[in-house]
């Protein structure tokens, strides 16, 4: 499936950052990314997004739950720049709330996914021997299933509702940051100021917490940056199937479900939603890339 493959190139994608780790200071950092035109572009889509989701009471012109029957499936307009849905709700309104969930379910699902699976890498590779063997092969199990059919499944046994979402893409992308990570965290146990530090006495949690972590934070950072547009995209899809946010609160995803049913006679219900979802997912990736690129000089043009 598309989620599948996606999430085994932002495996791929970070795990280039995890050979190099440069020690980029935030100034040299912004200047390497200035450079990315395609991540400086996706850096304002994302600030308009969020811009938009903190303050979409203010934003959006209507509320998001208004009822106008008289009003139904109206066209775009300039009382209502994208239409209205058939229950005379404005769909741009309800696109900017909807904003809030899904930022919210990607931006709390990938760091449920960040706190487990950095931890687990970590302290796989830093432990090594049986610990690390039965770390990795549980995190193989979790990755032979396809990502949307596991969310699904999750989903299926904690029910339907926001919080269980962000459970459910929490637990499908700890395998990636456990497996990217300790990648980086092996490489990392392997430098001398490591191996000097063990041999003047420092403890086990001091050299984890004092080298390795700082060590794989740029690893980190690129893996967040993918796994936030896979993560917004599998809330659409659950959403989409009736798994994810329920009715009347505005999801793009189930805003593309309920448009369905009307797309012949009013197709701005699933193309607007559909363009947000698409944007916001794109922007994410050329983030992404850009912070890959600066992060990794051998990868720069």
């Amino acid at each position: 499936m598309a989620t599948d493959l996606a999430r085994d190139d932002g495996i791929e994608r970070a795990a280039a950052v995890a050979a190099y780790r440069p020690g980029t200071g935030l100034g040299a950092l912004w200047r390497a990314l200035r450079r990315h035109r395609l991540a400086v572009a996706g850096f304002v889509v994302l600030g308009l997004l969020v811009f938009s989701a903190v303050f979409a009471s203010v934003v959006a012109p209507y509320s998001p739950y208004l009822i106008k029957m008289p009003e139904r499936l109206r066209g775009p307009s300039w009382t209502h720049p994208l239409g209205t849905d058939d229950f005379g709700r404005d769909v741009f309104s309800r696109i900017i709330h909807g904003s809030r969930i899904s930022l919210e379910v990607g931006a709390i699902a990938v760091g449920i996914a960040v706190a487990i699976g950095v931890g687990l890498g970590v302290g796989a590779a830093y432990t090594g021997g049986r610990v690390d063997n039965v770390i990795m092969r549980a995190m193989d199990i979790v990755l032979a299933f396809p990502a949307i059919l596991l969310a699904i499944g999750i989903m299926a046994i904690l029910g339907p509702s926001t919080a269980n979402v962000m459970i459910a893409i929490g637990i499908v992308y700890v395998p990636i940051f456990a497996r990217v990570v300790r990648g980086s965290a092996l490489q990392v146990k392997a430098q001398e100021y490591v191996e000097a530090a063990r041999a003047m006495g420092a403890s086990d949690q001091r050299i984890v917490r004092r080298h390795v972590l700082p060590g794989v934070l740029d690893t980190i950072i690129v893996q967040v940056s993918l796994s936030l547009a896979f993560a917004i995209l599998a809330e659409a899809a659950l959403s989409f199937l009736g798994l994810g946010t329920q009715p009347p609160t505005p999801s793009w995803g189930s805003m593309l479900s309920s448009g369905r049913e009307w797309i012949e006679r009013a197709p701005w219900l699933t193309i607007f939603p559909g363009v947000a979802i698409f944007v916001t997912v794109l922007a994410l990736n050329v983030i992404g890339d850009g912070l890959r690129d600066a992060l990794d000089p051998r990868l720069r043009l």
